[in-house]
């Protein structure tokens, strides 16, 4: 949609950034590293539970599940590979969940008449679904929370291993610790600069007009502005893509488009206040501060040059 030219330039950009800005923060906490690295080499590392391979393929589970249940709908005159995934999205999921009910008992070692009981009790709530909710988008909904509570309930009710248990503690606590920054971040940032999501454009009380005339060109300014509002806007995955795309047929210039790329899907005001009640405010600041100086360095060069 935006060219080979810019699609490479964000691919070398996000490594670009990973690895420089990794070594910055590296090298500014380096005393606080140091005294890491000395705390580590005093911990006993426990006796391996279990191998790599076997973690691997639980994880890789896990988000090929959230991958294929959450696959876009291809544009109307696709036919090919991806129209054909999408028609099967949610038999790959199925097949992927009777997958991970395995790796549940061999790997995880839950009992199995309980992940047969809860497979059963998601398959009927997927029936029942599908017979009394007739939005498609939403029917998938209903199985899929059951899935959780119920995946839930038996790691809670697990007392033959503590591991199993304390990740779905620990997913609780995530969940109440992200949700509510992430619920106030995203209005407020949606509140600001708007949203885009499902073909529905919402503005928001900055008017696009300013935006595009003030990231037209290629000066270090309009640069520094498209990074800098790209940081605090939310954008939902590849929501940005269509947004920089109307802004390029606008006038957008192709470095601050750049800049926007980078600085975008890297940061958000919901991604800042998670990763402040992380990491801190110290460190924030300078990882926010990284994300957009580079991202205006690297849009200005790569306006220049094309």
């Amino acid at each position: 949609m935006l060219g080979l030219e810019m699609g490479l330039a964000r691919i070398i950009g996000a490594v670009t950034f990973a690895v420089v800005i990794g070594l910055v923060m590296s090298f500014i906490f380096r005393k606080e590293e140091r005294d890491k690295e000395v705390e580590q080499m005093n911990i006993v590392p426990p006796p391996e539970k279990r191998p790599l391979w076997q973690t691997a393929v639980f994880f890789f589970t896990l988000v090929a599940i959230l991958v294929f249940a959450n696959w876009g709908a291809p544009a109307a005159i696709d036919r090919g590979i991806w129209a054909a995934i999408y028609n099967a999205k949610w038999w790959i999921t199925s097949a992927l969940a009777i997958a991970l009910c395995v790796i549940l008992v061999k790997i995880l070692h839950l009992k199995a008449r309980w992940i047969i009981l809860g497979a059963i009790a998601v398959a009927i709530s997927a029936f029942l679904a599908n017979v009394f909710i007739p939005d498609a988008k939403l029917a998938p909904l209903v199985p899929m929370v059951v899935s959780v509570v119920v995946l839930a309930i038996v790691l809670l009710c697990d007392k033959n291993d503590d591991e199993n248990r304390e990740w779905a503690l620990s997913s609780w606590g995530f969940a109440k610790l992200i949700l509510p920054l992430l619920a106030v971040g995203v209005l407020t940032a949606g509140f600001l600069l708007g949203s885009t999501h499902d073909g529905i454009e919402l503005p928001g009380i900055i008017p696009n007009s300013w935006v595009e005339w003030a990231v037209g060109g290629n000066s270090l300014l309009s640069n520094f502005f498209a990074s800098f509002t790209g940081a605090f806007m939310y954008f939902a995955t590849l929501t940005e893509v269509p947004i920089i795309q109307g802004l390029l047929a606008s006038g957008m210039g192709k470095g601050p488009a750049l800049a926007l790329l980078l600085a975008g899907p890297s940061l958000s005001l919901p991604n800042m206040l998670v990763i402040r009640s992380v990491m801190g405010t110290k460190k924030t600041v300078i990882y926010v501060a990284l994300v957009i100086v580079m991202a205006t360095i690297s849009g200005w060069v790569y306006g220049y040059f094309f």
